[in-house]
């Protein structure tokens, strides 16, 4: 069935994705943007762009009309320095929390809310494999994400809507900045796997999923007037590092060194060093059947060979080895006066 759906945080990873696929099946498309590079996107895509923010209740009374039906809410405000600090973190959510009572305090009737949480809401203090039945056990970098699942919840039931939450894994993509970043620092040498223990030797089995298929999940909920809650990850968990020993392998990079939790949190930050040493295995079999979705990249391996063929594809392969290099030898030319 046909409708409008409202798309905040049009132009993000995410986002621009479900613009993208949104109007390939033929909805009508309104995607938020923030400025007019975000406008001439989100127009390029095929969507009709808004100026607005999500934190600005005035800007999105004025952008979303009574005729959209569909809401999505994939507006981020992810830290992008490398040891994030807690005013960075509560931003992003404010974003959650505030931006989602915002676009629903101005939508009018809405037939569908979907919401792009995240798997480790429900991560289990044993490790163990769970599911969207399990308990959630929500922390400091979670807790944001499980408000906005309860605030959907209750205002579903007030107000008639379906809420559909689909809880993904770590995003990776060709064009995902923290993508990009790893690239550049395993070609450099300078991303080492952060492990558990004493000496980071006790690997945790993390859930991935490829921007694409993460998309391509929100689409099915739409299509199929989806509620409840949904795990959008590949089918096979992995370790961080399997997966960057891996990604290395197709770069011709060097084999990452390993670095233990307890004292990668002073370099990156805690909910960072925690993310990467606490289990998150889970299983998308609910999605598989409720949503009738299926990964085109079921495992890391396929998803970060795409990465890679594309990078060398379009020249970020060749620009990233460029970088690479030259931050190596600035190192060494450091170095060197350093020691003269």
């Amino acid at each position: 069935m046909s409708a409008t759906v409202f798309v905040a945080g049009a132009t993000g990873v995410l986002g621009h994705r479900l613009v993208d696929r949104l109007t390939d099946q033929g909805y009508d498309v309104v995607g938020l943007a923030r400025d007019d590079a975000g406008e001439r996107l989100v127009e390029r895509l095929g969507g009709t762009a808004r100026r607005g923010d999500v934190l600005d209740p005035a800007t999105l009374d004025r952008t979303i009309d009574d005729d959209v039906a569909v809401l999505i809410h994939a507006a981020t405000a992810i830290p992008d320095s490398q040891k994030p600090s807690d005013e960075e973190w509560a931003r992003n959510d404010r974003v959650r929390r505030e931006g989602m009572r915002n676009l629903l305090d101005a939508a009018g009737e809405l037939r569908q809310v979907v919401f792009p949480s995240v798997v480790w809401v429900a991560r289990q203090p044993d490790g163990s494999r769970f599911d969207e039945t399990a308990d959630r056990h929500p922390d400091r970098a979670t807790q944001s994400a499980a408000d906005v699942e309860d605030l959907l919840d209750a205002r579903a039931s007030d107000e008639g809507f379906d809420a559909a939450v689909l809880r993904c894994g770590f995003f990776y993509a060709p064009d995902a900045r923290d993508t990009r970043e790893w690239g550049e620092q395993l070609l450099d040498g300078d991303l080492p796997v952060v492990g558990g223990g004493l000496l980071g030797r006790r690997d945790a089995e993390l859930s991935f999923v490829h921007a694409d298929d993460a998309a391509n999940a929100f689409v099915a909920a739409v299509e199929r007037e989806a509620s409840g809650v949904f795990h959008v990850v590949d089918d096979e968990p992995a370790t961080a590092a399997a997966f960057f020993g891996t990604f290395a392998d197709l770069l011709d990079a060097p084999e990452p060194s390993r670095i233990p939790g307890w004292l990668a949190r002073f370099f990156v930050g805690e909910i960072t060093a925690k993310g990467l040493t606490r289990p998150t295995p889970t299983t998308n079999e609910r999605a598989r059947r409720d949503l009738g979705w299926e990964p085109e990249y079921p495992t890391y391996r396929g998803g970060l060979r795409q990465v890679v063929e594309t990078w060398d594809a379009d020249g970020t392969l060749a620009e990233l080895r460029g970088e690479s290099r030259g931050a190596t030898a600035s190192r060494a030319r450091g170095a060197s006066a350093r020691s003269g």
